[in-house]
């Protein structure tokens, strides 16, 4: 029997006979596979990032943009062989990376995957950064970028919002794993990331003092220079019941937290007001599956 032990949850189940906390069974089901313009300028760059979009999380984020794949498990069981043959497609298109979103259900079947073919782009481990340090230790070698979130510090924040009151706990300690790994961030000559870690913050309304905290975080425990994305994209979800999260984030709300991100040395990317729309969130139709 597999017991499933791949994120915090620890849920330890057998996939192979029913799903786990994500949802999830054992074979990877992916929702969309296509370039994606929208991520970091250095890792959409000008062609798209390849985005593989997996269903089922390890997260329960009552905002989620992505609530039809996360919370709703939409998508299309795969087999690892298909798996590879879309990393292959998507490099063949001209993808920048190959950017693996919300994997970590399935992060052995994309280790086999990368075994069967090796994009000779680098891969990307887009996460909610709530990964456990065996799981990160799996994927040493075989990832060359993290995209992790760091989402909250209070420990009620993050168990109102993601059902995870352990949240900042495990993030803490993945996020800097990540670093460890990858080292100092690398680009190429066109300024597409090689290698490193690109911390986000989403900045949410209400909640700028946990946002400061987690910025001071990011200055004293990580290593000077770690690029952070301080992200204003927050669109209310219908499917969240949250009181004061069903309003977008105020000028001065992210103005205060940007002040604190500039008063700390930290550098990366800034979203402007009108990234806060439901427009860049990519229909999860299946295409590319």
């Amino acid at each position: 029997m597999a017991i499933c032990t791949l994120c915090p949850r620890q849920c330890g189940v057998d996939r192979s006979e029913r799903t786990g906390f994500c949802g999830m069974g054992e074979k990877p089901r992916v929702a969309r596979a296509a370039l994606h313009f929208w991520e970091e300028p250095c890792i959409s760059g000008t062609r798209g990032s390849g985005a593989v979009f997996f269903s089922g999380c390890t997260l329960r984020c009552a905002f989620c943009q992505n609530y039809e794949i996360s919370h709703l498990g939409q998508g299309r069981e795969i087999s690892v062989r298909r798996l590879a043959d879309i990393f292959k497609t998507l490099e063949d298109q001209g993808a920048h990376n190959i950017n693996l979103v919300t994997a970590t259900p399935f992060a052995r079947a994309v280790l086999d995957a990368l075994d069967l073919y090796k994009p000779q782009i680098p891969v990307v481990w887009n996460t909610g950064g709530y990964e456990t340090l065996e799981t990160l230790r799996m994927l040493e070698g075989a990832v060359d970028v993290y995209l992790p979130d760091l989402k909250h510090v209070s420990s009620r924040l993050s168990k109102l919002c993601a059902a995870a009151p352990d949240y900042f706990e495990t993030a803490s300690k993945a996020i800097p794993e990540m670093c460890r790994q990858t080292g100092k961030a690398r680009y190429s000559e066109d300024g597409m990331m090689l290698r490193g870690v690109i911390v986000r913050h989403l900045v949410l309304p209400g909640c700028t003092v946990d946002s400061c905290r987690a910025l001071d975080f990011i200055a004293e425990k990580l290593p000077r220079g770690t690029p952070v994305s301080l992200m204003r994209q927050y669109t209310p979800s219908p499917h969240c019941t949250i009181p004061g999260l069903e309003k977008r984030v105020t000028d001065q709300e992210y103005a205060r937290v940007l002040r604190h991100f500039e008063a700390l040395g930290l550098s990366g990317f800034i979203q402007e007001k009108e990234s806060a729309d439901a427009v860049y969130t990519p229909p999860f139709d299946l295409t590319g599956v």
